[in-house]
């Protein structure tokens, strides 16, 4: 359960927000890279999980960031992309496979040189909090 308290918290969080908490899912996949999530949701929820101007999911990105540095990991949040959406249609024509783009914001907890920049993201991800 410890190994997965991300998926568990971004479901928890998800499910929330959501108006049919019973089509959210969350796969999670391991590798060197980090963990990476992926969110599947009902297409008409996607507008509550993505916020205006990517704001709700900019700042579930930040809170997945602070619990990958609880358990020193890096967290990557992917958010799938309905069937049968147009939002992607006016990024490229809807030529990125299906999947919304990736908003980025990844921390690295391996310790060494890169330890200043885990200082940098905490302060950083505590910044964007204060909204």
């Amino acid at each position: 359960m410890q190994n997965n308290q991300d998926q568990d918290f971004l479901e928890y969080v998800i499910k929330m927000l959501v108006d049919n908490p019973d089509d959210v899912k969350v796969a999670r996949q391991v590798d060197e890279m980090g963990v990476l999530l992926t969110l599947d949701v009902n297409p008409a929820d996607m507008g509550k999980v993505i916020g205006r101007s990517g704001n709700t999911a900019k700042a579930i990105r930040i809170l997945l960031r602070v619990v990958g540095m609880k358990n020193n990991a890096r967290v990557n949040l992917k958010i799938n992309e309905p069937a049968g959406s147009t939002r992607g249609m006016g990024m490229g024509g809807g030529q990125n496979g299906g999947m919304s783009p990736s908003y980025g914001s990844t921390v690295s907890m391996n310790g060494g040189s890169e330890q200043g920049s885990v200082s940098r993201g905490i302060d950083e991800a505590l910044e964007d909090l204060k909204l």
